[in-house]
């Protein structure tokens, strides 16, 4: 029955790791954080990830259905710098923006003035898309990775379901609306925590402006500005935020504004994306855009009020004990192995912290060494899972001889085999014993009669002899 709750528990705590995998926190009242739960943001979606640990600090709709608008060029160029690593493409190759350069962009798009047989860098698209995020560098890309856009958003959608990225469907290269064209907040911190991996990636979303050389169709070098006011002053200001090191914006009517970002302070770099945001009503230009204060809100916020914090150790001494067979100590206290560490918010205790230990088996058989795993040990909070440490031994046991012999002769005697065999013997016994009884006593019986025969037989012949 131990055994059978023991695997109950075991399945139980494999089906919350799965359910709360990389969402540590949520934006909820009572989660023994004031820290937590007096955040709330301006956004219909949101997610803030500390990247070095891959925990999330914060969300609010993480999972849900948004529209990205151009942060969609994150993944176009995530692709075309991997080619570029793969040999595919140079990032000095020269290519011809084809007849699919304005695949699926409709009116007041934003653009680098690239035109159809324009011959451009594969490094002066990369930065037209990111930028100045230019819907046409996006699909010239396409093209020059894949021969056609319709090919090439096939592999971003790949590539999406390599990257865990469940709520996401792509239907064109760079973001311009369509109602099949949808991701998550959570979504959209994989791709960019991905494409943050490449040097060249984070040079030019860092960047707050670059030139684009002369081309055959532009006589005159081009000048283009980041749309990231976190960066760049040029097209929205008053948003500039010292630690940014990057990375899309988006927008359009259905989707509202859109940021993907990073930060990096005091060697801590975070990933913040907010959907769906709306300009403060009344405001106009460079005022009221909620994209950028909510995602320096966020920032500032994660950066101030968490830490790295110790939950469990080899020092906590009082989570469980294993009993001992062949022993004169009845059980052996374990301790877990190693250390567990979380980024907490700064008022949270980790002795809040649930510690559910499963044992590998019933008891354990003497001897026991210092340090044999014996079990494991989860600890969560609030139902969400942080890790498992080894349970080990905290002392030897020694064996007790006596017990072990004794053990071994009630396990010998214990066997099926061994019982049918002593069946047999004490059959064969009983066999022997009545057969002795039964027919010995006819032998006896035989003996007896056959003297008195002879006896007569010797006074008869005797008789006869001396009358002859």
């Amino acid at each position: 029955m131990k055994k059978y709750s023991l695997r109950l528990l075991s399945a139980a705590l494999t089906l919350v790791i799965l359910c709360a995998a990389l969402t540590p926190f949520a934006a909820a009242q009572g989660s023994g954080s004031a820290i937590l739960d007096e955040m709330q943001v301006q956004a219909k979606a949101a997610i803030l990830v500390d990247t070095a640990y891959d925990e999330v600090l914060y969300q609010y709709n993480a999972h849900e259905k948004m529209y990205p608008a151009s942060i969609t060029k994150v993944m176009t160029c995530l692709l075309a710098l991997e080619a570029v690593d793969a040999g595919q493409l140079t990032l000095e190759q020269t290519v011809t923006a084809g007849d699919g350069i304005h695949t699926g962009i409709g009116d007041n798009a934003s653009t680098a003035d690239i035109k159809l047989g324009e011959e451009i860098r594969v490094i002066d698209l990369l930065y037209a898309a990111l930028i100045p995020s230019a819907n046409e560098a996006c699909n010239v890309l396409a093209q020059a990775v894949s021969g056609s856009v319709e090919a090439f958003v096939e592999l971003m959608n790949t590539r999406a379901a390599e990257l865990g990225m469940e709520d996401t469907h792509f239907a064109n290269t760079h973001g311009y609306h369509d109602d099949s064209h949808y991701t998550s907040a959570y979504d959209v911190y994989l791709m960019c925590r991905q494409a943050m991996k490449n040097e060249t990636f984070r040079t030019i979303v860092s960047s707050k402006g670059y030139t684009m050389p002369a081309t055959n169709l532009h006589t005159e070098p081009r000048q283009v500005h980041s749309t990231n006011a976190l960066i760049s002053n040029w097209n929205v200001r008053g948003y500039l935020y010292e630690y940014a090191t990057g990375i899309k914006t988006g927008s359009t009517p259905e989707a509202g504004l859109c940021l993907a970002s990073s930060a990096t302070k005091n060697d801590r770099t975070l990933i913040c994306v907010v959907m769906g945001c709306e300009r403060v009503p009344g405001t106009s230009g460079s005022e009221g855009r909620t994209d950028f204060t909510e995602t320096i809100r966020l920032f500032d916020w994660g950066f101030a009020n968490f830490s790295r914090q110790v939950i469990l150790d080899d020092t906590a001494l009082d989570i469980a004990e294993m009993p001992v067979t062949l022993s004169k100590s009845e059980a052996v206290a374990l301790r877990p192995e190693g250390e567990l560490a979380a980024t907490l918010p700064n008022d949270l205790d980790p002795a809040l912290f649930t510690r559910t230990p499963t044992l590998n088996a019933q008891s354990v058989e003497a001897p026991v060494e210092e340090g044999q795993v014996l079990g494991s040990v989860a600890v969560s909070y609030n139902g969400v899972e942080y890790g498992t440490l080894d349970l080990v031994a905290l002392n030897s046991v020694e064996r007790s001889d006596l017990m072990f012999y004794m053990d071994r002769i009630e396990k010998f005697f214990s066997q099926i085999w061994v019982k049918i065999l002593l069946v047999v013997i004490l059959i064969a016994i009983v066999v022997l014993i009545l057969r002795r009884v039964l027919f010995g006593s006819r032998r006896g019986r035989r003996r007896r009669g056959g003297a008195v025969y002879s006896g007569r037989s010797r006074y008869t012949g005797s008789r006869y002899r001396r009358r002859r």
